[in-house]
């Protein structure tokens, strides 16, 4: 059974104007790895994981999940 972790990733770069190489240098990681990540190719440790959610100033449920996102204006909501 495949272990899938759902992002926002590139939601939360969109949002903010920020490209795979600004946020893979505040990172501290290579580019490729914020694309792998986005993709859904690699799954981040936990410490990547929270630095990404801190770096975004959010928490890290916001930008990581084990249940795909919602797409947006489809009118799902949460409960």
């Amino acid at each position: 059974m495949s272990e899938t972790i759902y992002n926002r990733i590139a939601m939360l770069r969109a949002e903010r104007g920020t490209t795979r190489r600004q946020l893979s240098e505040a990172l501290g990681v290579h580019y490729q790895t914020i694309g792998y990540l986005e993709r859904g190719e690699y799954s981040p440790s936990l410490h990547l994981a929270l630095r990404i959610a801190e770096h975004f100033e959010v928490p890290v449920e916001v930008v990581f999940s084990i249940h795909p996102f919602p797409r947006i204006g489809t009118g799902e909501r949460s409960a």
